[in-house]
């Protein structure tokens, strides 16, 4: 009989058993082996239907195509803006994947983004030498005013947008604030200065308990506390 020996949202360690039986299938940061489904490394036991992945604590952001990143603009050359996606590694924007407008040679591309600007992109490519392309065209993309960027935890990233964007939204409706995560631990947060920073202390509290069961309680409670009103 298949069964799950690790309860959902718990810290689990490496080569920790997780589940038995064959119903049940390994997914990111965990293997089979036999009918027995261990973990392949430290982090927080995400039980996804039928599927078993890790949630990491900690280690640095690892830039994927088709993730979408909160980056700040750090140099431009000139076929278009290199930028900083809290790696170690840089992306770059070329000039036709910036705008649709068409951009002269030689033109000047500070009237588009300047020195530490910052962006709502997407990956398109990940070589195999870790060079890291961009683009700026897609629903939503754009450069990000008018607000504040904080740095998280990038594997905290999954608990601060919740399932089906339930904890972002949360904040959203308790601050009034307009939240966009990026997958690369940059949040953008833009409001009233005295909700910002409401929205601020409930990330930081959402990163330091998110290993913690019956989180999203205990954010609802903190968010009426600070603000004063019943949060749905």
């Amino acid at each position: 009989m298949s069964k799950v020996l690790a309860k959902d949202k718990t810290v689990v360690l490496p080569g920790e058993h997780l589940a038995e039986g064959m119903d049940y299938l390994p997914g990111r940061g965990t293997y089979r082996l036999n009918d027995k489904i261990l973990a392949r490394r430290l982090g927080l036991l995400q039980v996804d239907g039928r599927a078993l992945k890790i949630i990491p604590v900690s280690g640095r952001y690892a830039p994927k195509k088709d993730d979408t990143i909160i980056a700040c603009v750090k140099d431009i050359a000139m076929s278009g803006w290199i930028l900083n996606i809290n790696c170690a590694h840089n992306a770059m924007v070329n000039v036709r994947d910036a705008t649709s407008e068409f951009i002269q040679r030689g033109a000047d591309l500070t009237q588009f983004f300047n020195l530490g600007d910052y962006l709502l992109c997407k990956i398109v490519n990940v070589t195999s030498q870790k060079l890291v392309d961009v683009t700026m065209k897609g629903p939503g993309l754009r450069k990000l005013t008018q607000g504040r960027p904080i740095l998280v935890n990038c594997n905290k990233v999954p608990r601060i947008i919740g399932k089906q964007g339930s904890m972002v939204s949360l904040l959203k409706n308790a601050t009034g604030c307009k939240i966009t995560v990026g997958q690369n631990g940059i949040v953008w947060i833009s409001g009233e200065a005295a909700q910002e920073i409401i929205a601020v202390e409930a990330i930081r509290k959402i990163e330091a308990e998110a290993h913690i069961s019956g989180l999203t309680e205990r954010i609802q409670i903190f968010l009426e506390k600070k603000t004063g009103n019943k949060v749905k």
